[in-house]
């Protein structure tokens, strides 16, 4: 398995930010991000127990290679 870094939220001040991957072996992406332990946010979800949800900044959608033309990190 190839992970592929997209990019990290280019505001993290200590760098250890969310950050997108690609893999493309399985042609999904991995987000890390913040955890949403939110009660109220998280009632709102349709949860099953095998899933979990996080958080990242709208700023971090550019490195999505779907929504910059296939570009990458630097696009």
């Amino acid at each position: 398995m190839a992970l592929i870094k997209l990019g990290q939220d280019p505001e993290s001040p200590d760098g250890k930010s969310p950050t997108i991957y690609l893999d493309d072996e399985k042609d999904t992406y991995l987000v890390q991000g913040w955890k949403v332990i939110d009660d109220d946010r998280r009632s709102q979800l349709d949860l099953p127990g095998h899933e979990d949800v996080i958080e990242i900044p709208k700023r971090m959608v550019r490195f999505f290679p779907e929504v910059t033309n296939g570009g990458g990190a630097d696009s």
